[in-house]
């Protein structure tokens, strides 16, 4: 397996694994406005304005030529989407994707901080990952989030 960052050709097969993902373990937790809103967040046409701006980065992680991960993050410090095949849950993708974040952080002076806003279903996740709870729950257009944050070493 191998983390590396996405380029524009990359981005459509992203955001299709995105959409896959979130359909069957994000969706059940969102209301029909929060699941049309995402959608909306997610498009193509949406995120590769975005993506030619350099207003968001992507990394995927590649296993035998197949994506099975993508984080997306605006700017360095705010990560926008964090997506792992099911079957490849529980194997260290996330926390290696994740990591390639830290690690460009670092590399940038004054960050001292990663934020996310989670869905209910990566909470637990994020936890892992060594974020903490900066809000409780929150609803925004349907979309149901924590904010989180975690702080760089």
């Amino acid at each position: 397996m191998e983390i590396k960052k996405l380029q524009k050709n990359d981005i459509k097969n992203a955001l299709n694994l995105v959409w896959e993902i979130f359909e069957e373990f994000e969706a059940p937790d969102y209301s029909k406005q929060g699941i049309k809103e995402f959608k909306k967040f997610v498009s193509y046409n949406s995120i590769i304005k975005k993506f030619d701006e350099g207003e968001l980065n992507f990394w995927g992680c590649i296993n035998k030529n197949d994506l099975i991960g993508v984080i997306a993050t605006r700017g360095i410090t705010h990560i926008c989407m964090l997506f792992v095949n099911k079957d490849f849950h529980r194997l260290g993708i996330a926390r290696s994707l994740f990591q390639t974040v830290v690690e460009k952080s670092k590399s940038k002076n004054n960050i001292s901080q990663i934020t996310v806003n989670s869905s209910p279903y990566a909470v637990e996740v994020y936890h892992r990952l060594g974020f903490f709870d900066t809000d409780k729950e929150l609803t925004v257009s349907g979309i149901r989030f924590t904010p989180m944050s975690y702080l760089i070493k």
